[in-house]
């Protein structure tokens, strides 16, 4: 049923139960009673009417609205299967594109197919054929030479290998005269771009320091009451104090080798004077921090006086000053930079070149391990930061970050910086080495020259710089010299550890010897 013809049928119901209820009801006396009735029965029925003509129209409207929404699906629903049946045939055609294609690749295919399977024939009889004749010219090859196929093949080998050898020899001997003779102009650079390979096998730098204590109840006395006077010392120099069962003896402890200097003399201080509180701790601290600072000042301004450099920060003069307190494998860092210097200043006048901004460029290589606790990244790259701050020129600062071989060197100054910090680190003496791994060293590296054949003996000299091989003359001959040279400086860099660079020099004699009777 239609909602609003159900809701006009309602209305109608009400005002209809509404009327009997009047008429039905209990009925007022007279003629006025009678008039009343009959006038709110006329009037029920023309609302009842009313009220239903008003529910057809609604309805009517209602239905035409339904019948418009219908139609209007309907025609969407004809308009999507239009273009979904449009697509089929589309894609209809497309597959019969694709299929007759595909048959007639599959044709092509078969086709050459055929030709091939035609031609795998022709070319396998063409193979038994050469077989054939290669068996027969080899046969005839073994009677006429009376040698197998295996020897011949071995002669052959061993034959174009003896001939690579001396094109190789050859070849290596013309490009080493070459290089003599391009020497002259070529010195500077091949001699600051050689590579030089470092091993460690030194001690480590030292991080403690040990105060020596007139008796044990001094330790009591420096760790104060509830450790007031050790909290209180620490905090002012920065160091570990470490108190344990040591007799008559305490250790400070930390990585910056200045603070560790400061730390040694104020306790030292406070324990010739006794008294040990932390207003005397502060005091004392200060006083020995100032001392230090004029030490480090002091010992700079020498360095720079002796190597003859004028016009340097002065901060760059205290932390060369600082030098002085730090150590590398063993060796001093200031006396280091100071062979730096020295060693790059007299490369520098052999090669002609600025003898100053060289040594100043060797004082400075190592700088920035005075700041290398404080900055990020190696001792280098911080050396060169912070000669930068400080209004170095650039040469100098681009030789303190390359000196290491850290990234490209740009100039000869670069080359020289670093060729005399290995001179400093590796000359004999200059760093703590244990003895016996240097004797082994030095047996294996004449153990592994010996090892070649046509070797009659080899020494190591110079330190383990050098490495003197005699060769058998009848084994070896002269073109061979220079490969086996090669080939043995190639062995040993890959097999031995060593510091610096190793002289490979191979020796070759003839002796003619007769008798005058």
């Amino acid at each position: 049923m239609d909602p609003a013809l159900g809701i006009a049928l309602c209305a109608l119901a009400l005002i209809v139960g509404a009327v009997l209820g009047r008429l039905f009801g209990p009925r007022p006396q007279g003629q006025a009673a009678e008039l009343e009735r009959q006038r709110l029965l006329e009037a029920a029925r023309a609302e009842a009417e009313q009220t239903r003509r008003d529910a057809l129209v609604q309805s009517k409207e209602m239905l035409l609205r339904a019948q418009e929404a219908i139609e209007a699906e309907l025609k969407a629903s004809r308009a999507d299967m239009e273009r979904r049946a449009s697509r089929l045939t589309e894609q209809e055609e497309m597959l019969e594109r694709k299929a007759a294609a595909l048959t007639s690749h599959e044709e092509e295919l078969n086709r050459r197919e055929r030709a091939l399977a035609s031609r795998e024939q022709q070319a396998e009889a063409a193979a038994r054929k050469a077989e054939a004749a290669a068996a027969e010219a080899l046969a005839r090859l073994e009677r006429t030479a009376g040698l197998t196929q295996e020897q011949a093949r071995a002669q052959l080998a061993e034959e174009v290998r003896e001939e690579a050898r001396r094109a190789a020899a050859a070849e290596i001997k013309r490009i080493e005269e070459e290089a003599r003779q391009q020497a002259a102009e070529r010195a500077n650079t091949i001699l600051a771009a050689a590579i030089q390979r470092y091993a460690s096998e030194y001690v480590a730098e030292n991080t403690v320091s040990v105060v020596p204590l007139p008796s044990d109840d001094m330790k009591g006395r420096i760790i104060g009451r509830e450790g007031r006077n050790i909290r209180a010392l620490e905090a002012a120099t920065g160091i570990d104090l470490i108190i344990d069962d040591t007799p008559e003896a305490v250790i400070i402890s930390c990585f910056n080798p200045v603070r560790r200097e400061i730390a040694r003399l104020a306790l030292t201080r406070l324990i010739t004077d006794g008294r040990i509180h932390p207003t005397r701790i502060e005091e004392v601290v200060q006083r020995c921090t100032e001392e230090v600072e004029q030490q480090c000042k002091e010992a700079g301004e020498q360095a720079i006086f002796d190597l003859g450099i004028h016009k340097m920060h002065p901060e760059l003069v205290r932390a060369v000053g600082r030098l002085k307190f730090r150590t590398s494998g063993g060796q001093n860092l200031l006396q280091h930079s100071i062979e730096v210097a020295w060693l790059a200043g007299a490369m520098a006048a052999e090669l002609g070149l600025n003898v100053k901004l060289a040594r100043r460029a060797g004082l400075l290589h190592d700088i920035g391990r005075t700041v290398d606790q404080e900055a990020e990244g190696s001792h280098a790259a911080a050396g060169a930061a912070l000669c930068k701050k400080h209004g170095e020129q650039p040469r100098v600062c681009e030789a303190v970050a390359a000196h290491h071989g850290n990234g490209a060197a740009r100039s000869i100054l670069d080359h020289l910086v670093h060729a005399a910090n290995l001179l400093s680190t590796q000359r004999p003496g200059a760093r703590r080495e244990v003895l016996e791994s240097y004797i082994q060293r030095l047996h294996a590296l004449e153990k592994l020259c010996s090892s070649f054949p046509g070797v009659e003996r080899a020494y190591a000299i110079q330190a383990g710089r050098e490495v003197r091989v005699f060769v058998q003359n009848d084994k070896v001959s002269d073109d061979q010299v220079a490969l086996l040279s090669r080939e043995i400086a190639r062995r040993i860099e890959e097999e031995a550890t060593y510091p610096g660079q190793i002289r490979v020099c191979v020796i070759r004699e003839s002796r003619s010897t007769d008798y005058a009777r």
